[in-house]
Parts: structure tokens; sequence; C-alpha cells
């Protein structure tokens, strides 16, 4: 009873002695675990991160609007109508409402001039151009029968444009690595705590506080044969030396 209160003294008193090179020791030997959980949860956050991150590109087509100030701000809201819009839509076959291209478009005029441009964004950089332009051609034919004057230009037809405006944010793949990283550490440390192995001479004297005379190898094929190899080549050596 003496003999096992010590016993758990002893393993109370490592436990408190824990220091800065037993942790690095702990992660070192169940440094696998730690790599293995922070490349499953990046190859989970890359997966997150492709999966919520759409690219979308923009581009303009423009035209000048011939009249004043006014009737600018008149034709420019005509842009986006419906009577507009739902031409476009039949002429590219799209699969989408006019109040769906709407939500697409943007009409500005540039630095207050005549010149306006009709930005559209879409996940098809060539889409946006098609869409671009044809919004821009049905406006100019489809003004003089709205208001009876031609006002309309136009200036430049929109370019594919192959960078899309929403940079790719990698944040939550960092976040995986991180929080992979951090659970694969406290995951090592639980495994370690659970494990109750001796590994080491050293550890058997701090646990039982005497000191370790000898001990015996493991023994597996590979240490059999390399005694029995042994032990031949110690006989030939005698049989040699006694026929001389």
């Amino acid at each position: 009873m003496k003999n096992v209160n010590q016993i758990q003294g002893q393993e109370n008193h490592r436990v408190k002695d824990i220091n800065l090179k037993e942790l690095f020791l702990v992660i070192k030997r169940r440094f696998w675990v730690i790599v293995m959980i922070a490349i499953i949860a990046s190859i989970i956050g890359a997966y997150l991160n492709n999966l919520s991150t759409t690219p979308l590109y923009q581009t303009s087509s423009r035209i000048i609007i011939g009249t004043d100030a006014e009737s600018q701000k008149t034709l420019q809201v005509i842009i986006k109508d419906s009577a507009i819009l739902d031409k476009v839509i039949e002429e590219l076959n799209l699969d989408k409402s006019a109040e769906e291209l709407a939500g697409q478009i943007s009409v500005a005029s540039i630095d207050g001039s005549q010149v306006v441009s009709i930005s559209v964004i879409d996940r098809d950089p060539i889409l946006a151009a098609s869409i671009a332009d044809k919004t821009a051609q049905v406006f100019k034919d489809e003004v003089p029968n709205i208001v009876g004057e031609d006002y309309i230009r136009l200036l430049s037809n929109a370019k594919v444009n192959t960078s899309p405006i929403n940079q790719e944010n990698n944040n939550k793949l960092y976040l995986a690595i991180i929080a992979g990283i951090i659970v694969g550490i406290g995951f090592a440390f639980l495994i370690e705590s659970l494990d109750d192995r001796i590994r080491s001479e050293k550890e058997i004297e701090a646990l039982f506080g005497v000191q370790v005379l000898g001990k015996i190898s493991k023994m597996n094929n590979r240490n059999i044969k390399k005694k029995k190899s042994g032990r031949l080549e110690i006989e030939l050596r005698g049989e040699t030396i006694g026929y001389k």
C-alpha cells in the first residue's frame, strides 16, 4: 500500500513537472497527427473557399446622348426599362427576367459629359460584353420610337474583361489551416495523455524512484538471426584457431 501511494505521489509529481521541453517532445512525437489534421482542414477550407467565391466580370459599352442634361437623365432611366431589356433578353436568348437583368446593369454619365457608360456584371466575361453591346444597340434603335427623336450615337463597344472584379479571398483557407493546427496539437496531447506506455529508462527511474541496472532487449526475427550469425562466426573462428 505504501508503495502504491509512493508511486501515485511520484506520478503526480511527474505531471506537475511538465515543462516546455516535454511539451516540445510531445509535439515532436505526435507531429504526424498535427500534420494530418492540418491537411484535412486545409482541404475542407479550400473547398469552402472555392464554393463561396464566384468570380464576376465587368465591362462597359459607351454611347453619346446628344441632348440637354434633363433629357439625359430621362433617357438613362429608359435604358434599364423592361421595354429595352425584354428585347435584349429575346435577342440574346437569356434565361432571366428583365428585373434580374436590370440588376446586372448600371448606367452613369462620365464626368458630367454626354458620354454615358452602360456597365454589365456577369459570371461570364464574354456574355457581359454581349449584354452591354446589345443593350446599347437596342436602346439606340428604340429611342426614336419612344421619344420621337434620335439622340443616341454608339461610341465604343464593350471589351471582354478576363480579370474578375471580386478578387479571390483565401481567408477561409487560412482560418482552416490555423484551426487544423490548433485542433491537431490538442488532439496530439489527448493521445499522449491516454498513452500510458513507458518509453525510456529515465521515465522508469522518475516513476519508481530506483535506478535501472539493466534491460532485456526486444526479441524479434531480425535480432534472433543476428545472434545466431554471431554465434556461428565465433564457432568458426574457434575451429580455425584449433586447426592451426
